[in-house]
């Protein structure tokens, strides 16, 4: 499986640390950022998210210091569900609820082993559509 990836400078290493863990079971395409020089996160997370948002079947990953910057960002996008997740039931409700198809994460708060976590379970979680459906395609206007 493709998994679309990116993060600003803050969530750069905790990144790496994520490709590196899981590159036995996803194809990674990494928007960036390359380093831990400072950057603006909106110029990662709208490729990502253009991206996600013309693939229907898009699986990503996003990453900054609190994750709210490039959840905001990624959310203007249509058809991205963005959720930001710092734990195991958080993410597991993200897929089986919102049906989300972008698990970001708060890299300033989490720890590595949280992270690897957070992408076990929100890959291995499917959407449980019935009730949930009808509020999902409320979500885009």
């Amino acid at each position: 499986m493709k998994v679309y990836i990116a993060s600003d400078h803050a969530g750069y290493e905790l990144k790496e640390a994520i490709k590196k863990q899981f590159s036995n079971l996803y194809e990674w395409e990494d928007f960036g950022t390359h380093s831990t020089e400072s950057v603006d996160y909106p110029d990662f997370a709208h490729p990502l998210a253009e991206a996600v948002s013309q693939d229907a079947n898009a699986r990503a990953i996003l990453i900054c210091g609190t994750g709210n910057g490039v959840a905001i960002t990624a959310n203007k996008h249509a058809n991205v569900r963005a959720a930001l997740c710092w734990n195991k039931e958080i993410a597991a409700l993200a897929r089986q609820h919102n049906n989300a198809n972008v698990l970001v994460m708060p890299a300033r708060f989490i720890e590595q082993a949280t992270a690897f976590t957070l992408v076990e379970t929100f890959f291995a979680t499917e959407f449980e559509g019935g009730r949930h459906e009808r509020r999902v395609q409320k979500i885009n206007l």
